[in-house]
């Protein structure tokens, strides 16, 4: 019995951690929400999460964050700031699901799952808008806005209720992330190996 809920609390901090790679605030606000009404129970240390001024602070930052993706130029600046700020939410997330382990123990899981997690699947989805302002001129950016806003609030609640589900799906987009940044950096290669060596031109005394 301690097993399975070893295992359905390192699912719900691993789907919720994956969910802040979409946006940052919005599972942390649901999780703020749930140990507020005391659908989960933090682990220690972890209360203040639950908190009346965490509440307010995290749904402020959800309204702004949401908005702010459907902004020209905003959405840009918002990914590079976004990115350490989604490794810190998917450690807290992860690290605060987790049952009463030894400090270290929590810690180091919340930081290389849920902070890891976290951090791979916002650079997809910053690489993936950048890819969206460079061949549509930024018009396509608030068509992908949407869809990550979509992915992070569903994903979210079905985290809470189906965290094992929610679990394995965030595993296949870490890989499949993990495998199209492996392409992109071997392409990427390709082109400057190709660049340094320059146009093939004829030796002296040779035929045109």
């Amino acid at each position: 019995m301690e097993t399975v809920s070893y295992l359905l609390a390192g699912a719900l901090g691993l789907a919720l951690a994956a969910c802040s790679g979409f946006r940052v605030f919005v599972p942390l606000l649901a999780a703020s929400l749930a140990y507020r009404t005391g659908y989960l129970t933090p682990s220690p240390g972890f209360e203040w999460l639950g908190s009346w001024p965490a509440v307010a602070a995290l749904g402020t930052a959800t309204v702004a964050e949401i908005l702010g993706y459907y902004l020209p130029v905003v959405d840009n600046l918002l990914d590079t700031i976004t990115g350490p700020a989604a490794f810190i939410a998917g450690t807290l997330l992860m690290t605060s699901a987790l049952p009463d382990l030894p400090p270290m123990v929590r810690w180091g899981l919340g930081v290389l799952v849920g902070g890891g997690t976290a951090g791979i699947i916002q650079t997809g989805t910053s690489l993936l808008r950048a890819g969206s302002t460079v061949t549509t001129g930024g018009l396509g950016n608030p068509v992908l806005a949407t869809a990550e806003n979509m992915l992070a609030i569903v994903g979210t609640v079905l985290s809470l209720l189906l965290p094992l589900l929610v679990a394995a799906l965030a595993v296949g987009a870490v890989v499949w992330v993990l495998v199209h940044l492996r392409r992109w950096r071997q392409r990427r290669a390709a082109r400057q190996h190709g660049s340094a060596a320059g146009p093939a031109w004829p030796a002296p005394g040779g035929s045109a």
